[in-house]
Order: structure tokens, then sequence, then C-alpha cells
């Protein structure tokens, strides 16, 4: 548990941009809400490697979410349920299921269906609240932490210099 909190502190004090962090925890959300093995999830791990996101961040949200997911499967399975069953969608339900790719999708399924649309909904809110989240964060706590005593004595330290010079080594071009 202090293990994920540091890894989570560690990625928020990082030099990376909000908008990768948040982008990257949205995509997290996809793929942690819906179950693994899914074709979509591909896709979202390609865009996850394609654009320029925080990596990191994607992990930890991928293991929170899946975790959260667990607890919201009966809301997921309603939502699934609720399209798959709706009238006015049995023509397309019934068009889209004599395709092969959809049934390797294996969206006649409530679960996945219902996870993955509400994934979708969730994404654009989710992101600007990470976002919003992410700016107050460092613009306050992370400010704050710095201004400590114990914060300016451990940057005076040779140890800490030493971090400091060696620190390029691990940054990618």
């Amino acid at each position: 548990m202090i293990r994920l909190i540091a890894r989570v502190l560690r990625v928020l004090n990082s030099e990376a941009a909000p908008s990768q962090i948040s982008l990257a925890l949205c995509f997290s959300l996809i793929a942690g809400f819906t179950p693994l093995m899914s074709m979509h999830n591909v896709v979202v791990l390609l865009l996850v490697l394609l654009i320029r996101v925080n990596l990191a961040s994607f992990l930890l949200g991928l293991v929170a979410f899946s975790g959260i997911a667990y607890l919201l499967d009966p809301l997921f399975h309603l939502a699934g349920l609720a399209l798959l069953t709706a009238t006015p969608l049995e023509g397309l339900w019934t068009t889209l299921y004599n395709t092969a790719l959809f049934r390797i999708a294996r969206l006649n399924n409530t679960l996945v269906l219902g996870s993955l649309v509400i994934s979708l909904v969730l994404f654009l809110p989710a992101y600007f609240l990470f976002n919003t989240a992410v700016v107050r964060y460092r613009g306050t706590v992370l400010a704050w932490v710095r201004t400590t005593r114990i914060a300016q004595i451990i940057k005076l330290s040779k140890l800490y210099k030493t971090y400091e010079s060696l620190s390029f080594l691990g940054e990618r071009p």
C-alpha cells in the first residue's frame, strides 16, 4: 500500500504535463472498467503507446479502475442489458451481430457493452476532473511541501545533489 502511494506521488510530482497524466488515467478508465481481454482494449493500448501519455499513470489507473470495476459490475450489467433489450435498437443489434467483428468484440455481452458505454461516457468529464485535480495538487500541496524545512534540508544534502546530477540519464529524448 505504501509503495502504491509512493508511485502515485512520484507520478504527480513528475515533470509530466497534467494533460498527459489525465489522458493516461482516462484510457485506464476504459481498460480497467471493461473486461481486460476485450478487443477494444487492444485499441486503447495502441493509443496509449502511440499518443504521448504517462505510462506509469496508465498502469496505476488500470489497477485502480479494475478494482473499482468489480464493485460497479451490477451497474454495467444493467446498462448493457438496457441497451441490448431496447426495442428501438433491436434492428441495429441484429445487423451488428451478423458481422464477425461485432461477435469477436463480444459487444453482445451485457457486461462488456455496459462497461464500455459507461466508460466512454465518463471519458471526457473524467479528463477534466483529473486535469483539474493534478493542477490543483501541484499548485497547493506540492508547493507547500517544497517550502517545508525538511524538504529544504533534503535538497541541500549531497545525496540529493548527486541524484539531480544523474537524473538526466533516465530521461527520454
